[in-house]
């Protein structure tokens, strides 16, 4: 599945670069989450390129019946905004994600980076639960 899901990606990021103005994605996934590193244009919203990544990549996955179920991402996101000379250190944490996450959970780490951060947040509410029916 991680294999396909990157390809998804790249298909949702060349769609991106081209449209939204984004430029030099790096991107990593896990089977529960992906982290990107995107650079948009400051006339382009947040939330406008992550909708255009879920929008594409689902549509892409369920086209392609690249899994059994249909596919949806959970409807919440994290973005968090990254100073040039942070960018190297990002993406070596972004490339190393599947051996990091050996000892960490996804959440655990969320949380902490929250916290960190000194990010307001209720734990209730951060991520959502999987629903089935």
């Amino acid at each position: 599945m991680i294999g396909e899901v990157s390809c998804s990606l790249t298909w949702a990021e060349s769609q991106r670069n081209t449209s939204q103005r984004c430029c030099d994605p790096v991107a990593s996934k896990i089977e529960d989450h992906v982290h990107l590193l995107l650079k948009i244009h400051l006339t382009f919203a947040i939330a406008d390129t992550i909708k255009l990544i879920k929008g594409n990549s689902s549509k892409w996955i369920n086209e392609n019946r690249k899994i059994s179920a249909r596919f949806e991402w959970q409807r919440g996101y994290g973005a968090f905004c990254v100073s040039e000379s942070m960018s190297d250190t990002v993406k070596r944490y972004i490339d190393n994600q599947e051996e990091h996450h050996r000892t960490q959970s996804f959440e655990d780490e969320y949380f902490a980076f929250l916290r960190k951060h000194k990010t307001e947040f209720d734990e209730r509410y951060v991520f959502d639960e999987e629903m089935i029916g």
